[in-house]
């Protein structure tokens, strides 16, 4: 059976996994969910991801990462855009997650960024995710 949002299971994975603490989680891979991953690196959400080669189309492994006394560094992650409701916003319009403590992913015609960088680029795109 084919999945219809593969994006929001990584997020719901993702999501799970940070609640239990664990230390890593496996998510089917694909190029989009890899850049999601390097994305929510870059920004010091995870501590790392591997693209584990293998299979159908492969495993991505993420590395969580987690402050002083086990407290999360990921308080939530939420899907934006989904299938049946897209969500496109211009350059100006673009979110600003938790007064700038957060972060929304976009998917631009420049690839994937943040908030912050579409805003620097001067371009708009689809509101794929937020994460703070």
């Amino acid at each position: 059976m084919s999945m219809t949002d593969p994006i929001a299971d990584m997020l719901t994975r993702l999501r799970n996994a940070n609640r239990a603490l664990h230390d890593r989680v496996d998510i089917p891979a694909s190029r989009i969910k890899v850049q999601i991953a390097r994305i929510l690196k870059e920004e010091g959400f995870i501590r790392n991801y591997r693209l584990i080669e293998g299979g159908k189309q492969g495993v991505l492994r993420l590395y969580l990462k987690y402050g002083p006394d086990n407290m999360r560094v990921i308080t939530d992650i939420q899907r934006v855009s989904r299938p049946g409701l897209r969500v496109y916003t211009g350059v100006g319009k673009l979110p600003r997650i938790r007064s700038g403590l957060g972060v929304a992913i976009v998917s631009t015609s420049k690839g994937l960024m943040t908030d912050r960088t579409a805003r620097e680029g001067k371009v708009g795109g689809e509101v794929l995710c937020a994460v703070w």
